[in-house]
């Protein structure tokens, strides 16, 4: 089981396609696994001739779990509605992107193409402005700049979202799941590949708290925007006209915040990636690829 190691987190990853390859590092939103960015999905991006990486956050899947009591969210969002310090939170954004370049590091590729989805994006954006010498092009998919008030929720999904808190059964973590994906995953949404995909992530490595710690860290997250502004890295911009859970004005910020970046809407998507859109998903990014490398 390969594994990379950033201080006393242990990151469980996997390669797929050949090292000699161009790498693309997938990098997955709040709350899932690695393995939500299915097999499929990968594969159509090795068949095109790449070497691709993904890799567990922080307090998901196989990556070890951090210690200790969970924060203190309601202290933390009041300190950051009021403008104050919030209270210090395990880990941050720049941590989790400093989790990606250790990836980066075990499997020995110096720059990679990295894609990220919903938090995912946040951590590739922080990457890109932390390091940009290892981004060789970026992908935000669903995803904001951390400005406030711009991505945020529909004031249904946000009263109606389900916390996993206290779930153990698989049976209560896949109907949650489902409840929170009806909400915001859009008209795409396949309900019964979910059902088993939920199943599945909840039988590799089950953590509830993940919410509450992965949270944190996004909530005490900068706005990014005026960093965004000064990075010169080829970016590609994908939302979902019918994303409920960051609204598509998130991906405008984003790709109104970073120069010579492109914008691709698909007007029936939600706030997931849906089997039917993988082939033309993958072809932007793929296209975005090749024309960062000046083909």
């Amino acid at each position: 089981m390969p594994e990379a190691l950033n201080g006393t987190t242990t990151i469980h990853y996997d390669t797929k396609g050949s090292k000699e390859d161009p790498s693309i590092l997938l990098i997955m939103g709040y709350t899932e696994p690695m393995t939500s960015f299915r097999d499929g999905f990968c594969q159509l991006l090795v068949d095109a001739g790449y070497h691709v990486i993904r890799f567990d956050n922080r307090d998901v899947g196989l990556t070890s779990k951090t210690p200790g009591a969970p924060p203190d969210l309601e202290a933390i969002i009041s300190a950051v509605m009021a403008g104050q310090t919030p209270p210090q939170v395990p880990y941050t954004l720049n941590d989790m992107a400093e989790d990606a370049f250790v990836v980066l590091d075990a499997v020995g590729v110096s720059s990679a193409h990295v894609v990220g989805v919903s938090m995912g994006g946040y951590i590739a954006q922080t990457m890109a402005i932390t390091n940009p010498k290892r981004v060789a092009s970026m992908t935000s998919i669903m995803s904001t700049t951390g400005a406030p008030g711009v991505g945020i929720s529909t004031p249904e999904v946000g009263t109606n979202l389900k916390s996993p808190a206290g779930i153990e059964t698989k049976e209560e973590a896949v109907e949650c799941s489902l409840h929170n994906y009806r909400l915001f995953a859009g008209p795409l949404f396949d309900e019964e590949a979910h059902k088993k995909l939920a199943a599945a992530n909840y039988k590799r490595n089950w953590n509830p708290l993940v919410t509450v710690f992965q949270l944190a860290a996004m909530i005490t997250g900068p706005d990014r925007t005026e960093d965004l502004n000064s990075i010169d890295i080829p970016t590609l911009v994908i939302h979902g006209a019918k994303d409920t859970l960051v609204q598509i004005d998130g991906g405008k910020a984003t790709a109104a915040a970073i120069k010579d970046s492109r914008l691709v809407i698909f007007d029936e998507m939600g706030h997931e990636i849906p089997e039917i859109l993988w082939c033309d998903i993958t072809t932007e990014i793929l296209n975005h690829i090749q024309v960062s490398n000046g083909a």
